[in-house]
């Protein structure tokens, strides 16, 4: 599987360095939020990591809800049970609970196809700050702190018709944004395409915090740095 260079395996414990957590975050998911660098103060595993490492470990369900409840940091060691049940967390050795999921229907385990699910889904994701979030702070006029840009990704989930494809793709349909004082609350829905046929649509979630109001040059400003951690990467 490629993601076997992005995480350790011992028994039931899963530990994800945070090289593994920012070479994910860049190389698949293109993703360059300061908080994946492996000298980030305040360093975090990035969501769709975990994610993966889901689908990894327990196939592609019909229907999956996946709620971020913590930050997983350095040296967390995260427990991936053989056996579970349709609602099950994924916790660390001291019981602390950082993803929550449910999934239901039926199950596939094709490595060819959650490859793919999962190389597409976080291709899509790392696209939302420069491409979805920063316009849409444009066009409310409010904007995140540009010298600690934080959005929390805080939940994801998805519909399958069938699970009778292998390639996927996915194809953003509605963006909203609900801002009360200084917190922002995303929501993104996007279908999910084999082809030209749509095989189901998701949802996903994210919380912006510390909102002000926005300011053209600052937004700017954060977006050449943006982009310049991702041209000095590649």
């Amino acid at each position: 599987m490629f993601l076997s260079t992005y995480f350790k395996k011992e028994n039931q414990s899963v530990t994800i360095t945070p090289t593994q957590a920012s070479d994910f975050a860049k190389s698949i998911a293109q993703d360059f939020n300061p908080i994946h660098d492996v000298a980030a103060k305040r360093f975090c595993v990035p969501g769709d990591l975990l994610f993966a490492l889901v689908l990894n470990q327990y196939g592609l369900s019909q229907k999956m809800t996946f709620n971020f409840a913590g930050m997983v940091g350095d040296g967390v060691q995260l427990q991936f049970p053989d056996d579970v049940a349709e609602d099950f967390d994924i916790r660390d050795n001291k019981d602390k609970c950082y993803l929550e999921v449910h999934r239901s229907g039926d199950v596939r385990y094709c490595e060819t196809q959650i490859e793919s699910f999962i190389r597409k889904y976080v291709a899509f994701s790392g696209l939302n700050f420069m491409h979805i979030l920063v316009p849409m702070m444009k066009q409310h006029q409010m904007m995140i702190n540009p010298a600690r840009p934080l959005v929390i990704y805080e939940s994801m989930s998805f519909d399958l018709t069938t699970l009778d494809f292998t390639e996927v793709s996915l194809k953003l349909v509605e963006q909203d944004l609900q801002i009360e004082g200084k917190r922002g609350d995303v929501t993104l829905t996007f279908e999910l395409l084999s082809g030209d046929v749509i095989v189901g649509t998701g949802v996903k979630t994210l919380v912006m915090s510390g909102l002000r109001p926005y300011e053209e040059e600052s937004a700017l400003q954060m977006c050449d740095a943006y982009e310049s951690r991702r041209v000095a990467f590649s």
